[in-house]
């Protein structure tokens, strides 16, 4: 190896503390193969495993050193090809750094990058009996996911994930290529309050490597780790609806958009009654056969009557029979597997895209036309429209008082479809980005920030939203998904990753 002595240095610690695991090592086809999104590809030179921050200090040193193209992963969740790229060379897995404690110098809790949510939320019901609002599969990795916001079924009642973090440990490389940790904090004082302020919703890949959050509610004092989180619920009660699609006609599919959207408009304020409820809505192509509605409740003795007045607005109004399905888990047991029908096997074999999009109001009549005709198109493809509840507690922040811009939207949407035979790989894209195209064909293709629309949400990335073909609305994509924050963005990534070291498809440009 070339260079000086100084990278020599580097090299030898990061040999010493960890293996490179390289094609032809037992371990090396289950680490490259770990992605959700079998879409995508990716075989770099070595992939390497940290268990402490310096070790990835040193990782990220040699890759510097040898000019090597460089990415983390946590979960392996993203929907594009941040990680799962062929131009990647050295592969960062932080599976092992799993750590979740309570840190009494900063009275906040410490969850390691690598943590599934779901060992977080184990860990911290357990053993305090708090909760962290987050995602809603338990195998998406803490890493990526807090970074880009974090919204999950308990979003209504206690906002995301980033509202509650209180300090990063970040692997950043400074302007003379020498990787360093820094830790930042929220604290108005700390001069990395801005490094903070940045992991705070602009996503993964963009100014380093995150090895540790300190998570704690903002406003709290003291150092009783109880009360650091909010208390976890006792209960969860879930309802699930579904319908024939043969019973619906146009009139009909149009009437249930508009019920769940006036419903979503009416109820997204952290005022509402029905906070702690949250509701999905899944449209699913004609040549599926059902159409869906389920949630769920933390309201205890009230959730039966909460659920029961939600489906009197949204589902009794189409005069059609449904049956809803109820039942009452302990939180810890639904936490760890929700919804088993929706994350049923071969959920992690999925080849998909998924195009998401926040609302401002319920879609126009226009818009419910075209999901109507989409929806029942000849077209060979697994997919819909997905709709859920957001808002309440989420918009009670300013959208400057963090990354996450979107603090004013009542649902997040998403057209979506997979496919498994690779033969369909063409029509599903064709059919989904038209979908999309036309759905928010007002605004040239996309939902570019207005009355009705919110733009985008990172931790959903769609590339196409960089692709004139698909976005010819003439708003750059750093708008959908950052809007008024992205200049301050881009002065962080200046400062903390001014050779661009750390980059992907929808990263944060210079």
């Amino acid at each position: 190896m070339s260079g000086s002595g100084q990278e020599f240095f580097y090299l030898k610690i990061s040999l010493k503390n960890m293996d490179k695991i390289i094609e032809g090592d037992i371990r090396y086809p289950d680490l490259a193969e770990k992605r959700f999104n079998k879409r995508f590809t990716g075989k770099p030179e070595y992939i390497c495993l940290p268990q402490s921050t310096d070790d990835a200090v040193n990782a990220v040193q040699e890759a510097v050193n040898n000019k090597l193209r460089l990415v983390v992963r946590s979960g392996g969740h993203c929907l594009e090809n941040f990680v799962s790229d062929p131009a990647v060379q050295a592969l960062i897995d932080m599976s092992l750094m799993t750590n979740i404690y309570y840190d009494n110098e900063r009275s906040a809790f410490v969850v390691e990058a690598g943590a599934t949510v779901g060992e977080m939320y184990r860990r911290l019901f357990l053993g305090w009996g708090v909760v962290l609002p987050a995602g809603e599969h338990p195998d998406i990795g803490v890493g990526g996911h807090v970074l880009g916001g974090a919204f999950g079924f308990l979003c209504r009642e206690h906002g995301l994930a980033a509202d509650y973090l209180y300090a990063i440990e970040l692997v950043a490389v400074d302007p003379s290529g020498k990787a360093h940790s820094v830790i930042a904090t929220r604290e108005e004082n700390d001069p990395h309050h801005d490094l903070w302020w940045a992991h705070t919703g602009a996503g993964g890949g963009n100014f380093g490597i995150v090895t540790r959050y300190w998570l704690r509610s903002p406003g709290v004092v003291g150092c009783d780790p109880t009360l650091a989180l909010p208390k976890a619920p006792k209960t969860i009660t879930t309802f699930r609806v579904s319908w024939d699609w043969s019973s619906f006609d146009e009139p009909l599919l149009s009437q249930l958009v508009q019920n769940f959207g006036v419903w979503a408009q009416m109820n997204s304020g952290p005022e509402s009654p029905y906070k702690q409820l949250f509701s999905l809505l899944f449209l699913n192509h004609r040549n599926m056969g059902k159409l869906e509605m389920k949630g769920v409740c933390t309201a205890g003795p009230k959730a039966v009557q909460l659920i029961d007045e939600h489906l009197g607005a949204i589902a009794e109004p189409l005069g059609l029979n449904f049956t809803r399905q109820i039942e009452e888990t302990a939180w810890l047991q639904f936490a760890l597997n929700p919804f088993p029908e929706l994350f049923q096997p071969g959920y992690d074999k999925a080849k998909a895209k998924i195009k998401d999009a926040l609302l401002r109001r319920p879609f126009s009549e226009d818009q419910i036309a075209t999901i109507y005709k989409y929806l029942t198109s000849s077209d060979p493809v697994g997919g819909g429209l997905g709709m859920a509840t957001y808002g309440g507690q989420v918009n009670t922040v300013k959208p400057g008082a963090t990354a996450s811009a979107q603090r004013d939207c009542i649902l997040d949407v998403a057209c979506n479809t997979g496919w498994a035979d690779p033969d369909g790989e063409a029509a599903s894209l064709n059919w989904v980005r038209n979908f999309y195209k036309d759905l928010f064909a007002a605004t040239g293709g996309v939902p570019v920030p207005n009355e009705q629309n919110g733009g985008c949400m990172v931790n959903h990335p769609d590339t196409d939203t960089v692709e004139p073909q698909w976005n010819n609305s003439g708003i750059p994509w750093s708008t959908l998904y950052y809007q008024d924050n992205y200049p301050r963005l881009q002065q962080v990534k200046q400062k903390w990753d001014p050779a661009n070291v750390f980059h992907h498809a929808l990263s944060v440009r210079l």
